[in-house]
């Protein structure tokens, strides 16, 4: 791609999400996230292949449903309360509305999909910032609105999203597919707290992306798309492949390693607000999610060559691409537990 309309797309990106961020007017988010579909849309079909193509149609359709939704929100919002603020949103028809819109834009149960499919379709750098930056301008707006929401509502969509992320994991052998379930497990515990402790889902979300980016570097830098290749990586690179088994135990959520902080201060948090039994269930939802990570643990670190790999050997030649992203994300994704109590006063 030329790197005049490289640039100007990622510009475009980054100015959607800021616009998003910065307005309270419903109009004015809608405007954000409307520039930040039509970004992403050439940077998803650059490569003219025809899933690529068929990936950016998808989410296309899927994007403009939920905008159309939040529009007609708006208007009916504004129709009823003679504002356009998006904190002041007592009617509960608008307000159910648009979270089904929001929901359906960062692809939570039983809204998900399309994100499998889409993810699966894009290439690796894509469906990075598919996965990570595509999700902070509807979170803001979900944050903003959460407020006037029923809990009801959140919670069945933090469960079900947590369930389903799990469970549409279990029998995936594509990478990007168990990613984008991976994606919708970690939308759903942002969900449920994102009412009772809005600091812990920004905190959650945080880790999420670091996490997502040392997954998704990693098997960029692997060259790997297919579970199968994970069994020959050890031979190319070692450390990575230690390093990687350790990263996906920490998208787990396992101590103690930087996963495991979100979910343990979401588990108090819903232990404090009386909801010991969806604490249940979302740490029993989180083994489902542990049992594909082991997997592809296993497929790296506990496979030995000859194995029954179908895939072909991918040539030894050194990679040009930098990989200093990799170590900052792989790190942090590794080493933060220990600096919690710092973490929750920096975003308290």
């Amino acid at each position: 791609m030329n790197p005049y309309v490289l640039s100007s797309l990622i510009s475009s990106l980054g100015l959607g999400t800021t616009l998003t961020f910065a307005s309270s007017h419903w109009f004015l988010a809608w405007m954000g996230l409307e520039i930040n579909t039509l970004a992403i849309i050439p940077l998803m079909a650059q490569h003219h292949h025809p899933r690529a193509v068929e990936a950016s149609t998808k989410y296309f359709l899927t994007q403009a449903t939920a905008a159309a939704m939040i529009l007609f929100a708006g208007t009916t919002n504004a129709w009823f309360t003679g504002t356009w603020n998006m904190t002041d949103m007592p009617d509960p028809l608008a307000n159910t509305m648009v979270i089904t819109a929001l929901a359906l834009k960062i692809g939570l149960a039983p809204m998900h999909l399309w994100m499998p499919e889409v993810l699966q379709g894009l290439d690796l750098t894509t469906g990075l910032i598919l996965s990570t930056w595509q999700k902070l301008a509807p979170l803001s707006m979900i944050i903003q609105t959460a407020q006037d929401t029923t809990p009801t509502l959140l919670m069945a969509l933090g469960l079900l999203s947590t369930l389903v992320g799990g469970w549409g994991g279990l029998n995936q052998t594509q990478l990007r597919k168990i990613l984008a379930y991976s994606s919708i497990a970690h939308m759903g515990w942002m969900i449920i707290i994102i009412q009772y402790a809005p600091h812990l889902a920004l905190l959650a979300l945080l880790t999420y992306i670091l996490m997502t980016s040392a997954a998704f570097l990693t098997f960029k830098a692997l060259a790997a798309t297919k579970i199968n290749t994970l069994a020959t990586a050890w031979s190319k690179g070692p450390v990575l492949s230690a390093t990687t088994a350790l990263v996906l135990l920490s998208l787990a959520g396992l101590p103690p390693l930087t996963g495991f902080m979100p979910k343990w201060l979401i588990l108090q948090e819903l232990s404090k607000q009386d909801l010991p039994a969806t604490a249940t269930i979302m740490a029993l939802a989180a083994l489902l999610s542990l049992y594909f990570y082991l997997r592809l643990c296993y497929s790296m670190a506990l496979t030995i060559s000859p194995n029954l790999s179908n895939s072909t050997t991918p040539w030894r030649t050194r990679t040009t691409q930098t990989s200093l992203p990799l170590a900052l994300s792989a790190t942090a994704a590794l080493t933060l537990l220990p600096i919690t109590p710092a973490l929750l006063t920096l975003i308290t």
